[in-house]
Parts: C-alpha cells; structure tokens; sequence
C-alpha cells in the first residue's frame, strides 16, 4: 500500500484516517482504536500526515514524528472550507486530508513536551487568578449585604478582611463571620498558588536565554517572554514581523473589495492569551512615557498625542511583536533605538 498523504480526526477513543495515495485516490478511510493507533503507523512507511490543531494533537504529533512521518497541524477553521458533504468523522479526515496537501495552507508549529509545560504553568496560573477574582468578588458582594463596602482592588481587600474579621461592632452574624473566615481562607490559599506557580515560571525564565533575550525590550516581562517563547517556539516558522504580529491578532481586519481599502479594528486573531499579556505589558510602557527622554517614549508620546491609550497599547504591543521575530529570527540582541536630536 503506497500511502502518500494521511488525514486524521482526533478523538479521545475512536480515530478516522483517511489515506490516499500520490495521484489522490483514497486507499482507505477507517476508524481505529486509540490503542491501535501506534502499531497502525508503524506499520506504514513515512509519509505526510494532517491533524488539526486541538486537544491532545502536540502528542500524538510528536508520536508519529518519532517513526519518521512528516507532520503538519492546521487551525480547524482552515480545513472546515475542504468538508464536501455533511459534518462526520470520515468527510472531516477527508477534508483534512486534503487541506494539508495546499501549497498555501498555514501550519502550527509542533509543541515540544517542554513547551507544554511551560504553557501548563501558564494556564493553571491564569485559572487560579480568575478564581481569585470571582472569590474576592463573591466575598465583596456577601459582605455588601450587611452594609460593609470594602474599597477597589483586591489588595484592599485582602488587608481589611482580618480587621472586619476582628471587629465586634459590625453587627456581622456568628453564622456569617464562620463562613467569611473560610473564604479568607481560600483566597488565601489561592494567593499562594498564584505565587507559587509565579516562581516556577520565574525559574524557567532563568534557565532560558532565549526568554532573558526578548525581556530586555521595554514592555515584555519574565511572563510574557517564557509564554512567547513556549508558544512560537521557531520564529523561522513566520516568514517576517508582520506574519508574527497577524498570528498574534495585533493587525487590522479588512474588508476591502474593488481596489477600495477598508481597515477596521484588530483581528483579535490566535492566541487570546499572548495578546492579552502583550497590551498589558504596552499599557504599563505607556503610563511612565512622560517621564523618560527614551526614543520609544518619544515615539509614544507622539502617538498619544493623536491618538487614545487604547490605539497606542495595540500599537506598542504591534511594534514589540515585530521586535520579538527580528531577534528571534535573526538571532540578535535587543538595542534601544537611538533617539534623534
């Protein structure tokens, strides 16, 4: 059996494979077990094989690249255009079949299980915090029930809690004040968490050169840089800056039609994450501009004369994208731009 081209529908028990040969005529469509899945492509000699992008895909790439075979990940809303009939495990192994077989299609770069890792530590820190935020929230709102207001920030309210704990003369109930020590208690708790997984990115910060390259640009802490650099992975993947900053979403949308160009806002494209941490690192540049004779803070300066924080945050994080892929891709230092005279 000449097999050239596989597709896979990824599943947590149950796989279809669609197989074709190098003129594209099918040479099977299955469904295979997931414990069968190894010994089926061992068994094939090395070919090409598409997967979309989902749960459990860095795996079982990194599986099959281990026997040998060429794998290629694509975003799903890349493959759902080749789907020719009704959505069903076969048409949709079909599909990705084919779509990875497009000179043009887009890939995602295969995660090393260190990349992984990194980006665990990422994503349990980012569900802690939103914990933290709904309990403090939880605890603000049940506290306002009985006519006590504790003032913006979650830092205040860690502070005042102890004390409204203490207090004898706020009237709170003896039912009310056990279950309010339980929740101080579990905030408490999730502070620690936060900050002991904060160290640990801290530690992977450290042991990594690449992650200590791109913190030196203003804007790009040791958070940002160990989730940039556990994301992207090879800059070379992203043939310029802009490709970059696109994949980030950090580019305008278009709609443009008859030689007439349209830009609208951004994309808001890929990674909800990275952007996220990119805007804020730009917004935290932003606040201290007026009092630094930097090029960068002239350069924003400028921007916020004529534009509103909002627009400057997205631009700064745009041009700090495109810093990232030249010294990524090109392996260099960060310089501070020269400020002209």
């Amino acid at each position: 059996m000449n097999v050239k081209t596989i597709g896979i529908d990824l599943a947590k028990e149950v796989f279809q494979v669609h197989g074709i040969d190098e003129h594209g005529k099918r040479l099977f469509n299955k469904q295979l077990k997931r414990a069968k899945m190894l010994s089926f492509f061992a068994n094939i000699p090395p070919c090409l094989i598409g997967m979309e992008a989902c749960a459990s895909a860095h795996f079982w790439a990194s599986k099959l690249m281990s026997m040998g075979h060429n794998v290629k990940l694509m975003a799903p809303q890349f493959v759902k255009p080749y789907v020719k009939t009704n959505k069903h495990d076969a048409a949709d192994a079909e599909a990705i079949c084919e779509a990875v077989t497009r000179p043009n299609m887009r890939f995602v770069p295969v995660k090393t299980p260190e990349q992984q890792a990194v980006l665990a530590l990422h994503r349990s820190r980012q569900s802690f915090i939103k914990q933290r935020t709904a309990q403090a929230n939880q605890i603000r709102g049940l506290l306002a029930e009985f006519g006590i207001v504790v003032p913006r920030g979650i830092q205040q309210l860690q502070l005042q809690l102890p004390e409204i704990l203490e207090d004898a003369d706020n009237s709170l109930p003896p039912l009310f004040r056990v279950q309010l020590s339980l929740l101080q208690h579990h905030m408490a708790y999730l502070f620690d968490v936060i900050a002991t997984l904060e160290k640990q990115i801290e530690q992977c910060y450290r042991q990594n050169a690449l992650c200590q390259r791109i913190s030196k640009i203003p804007g790009i802490g040791p958070i940002t840089a160990t989730a940039l650099i556990a994301t992207i992975g090879n800059a070379s993947n992203f043939e310029n800056s802009r490709q970059l900053s696109a994949w980030l979403g950090l580019v305008p949308r278009q709609h443009s039609s008859g030689g007439k160009q349209v830009l609208l806002g951004i994309s808001k494209r890929g990674d909800i994450y990275l952007r996220t941490l990119l805007i804020h690192g730009a917004r935290a540049v932003l606040q201290s501009v007026k009092r630094k004779q930097d090029a960068v803070s002239g350069w924003a300066s400028r921007l916020l004369a004529r534009r509103n924080n909002n627009i400057a945050s997205v631009a700064l994080a745009n041009k700090n994208a495109r810093i990232v892929w030249a010294l990524l891709a090109k392996d260099q230092e960060y310089c501070a731009p020269v400020m002209n005279v």
